[in-house]
């Protein structure tokens, strides 16, 4: 079950306005949210800071349109997470 986005938040960011892909939807935001919480080590929520939060979007985004696997996802991302990511030594 997605944290820190929403079902109709990723839909309004996909326009993606019927449920037939709802499942689908579901299923990337909880991909996403799982690939920023490791790369954070930060538990996601609706009051995440706004960089995760887009940064789940924007994968989501990316996972929907390119579901073939034939790009990587952006680079902007990693720069939204960097700030949050925790130091290691």
């Amino acid at each position: 079950m997605p944290l820190s986005t929403t079902l109709a938040e990723a839909k309004g960011f996909l326009r993606v306005v019927d449920a037939s892909e709802d499942a689908l939807v579901t299923l990337l935001i909880d991909a996403a949210e799982a690939r920023v919480a490791a790369a954070t080590g930060l538990v996601l929520t609706p009051a995440s800071p706004a960089p995760l939060r887009l940064a789940v979007l924007v994968l989501v985004a990316h996972a929907y349109e390119h579901r073939d696997g034939s790009e990587p996802p952006p680079g902007l991302v990693d720069a939204w997470l960097a700030p949050y990511r925790e130091a290691r030594l």
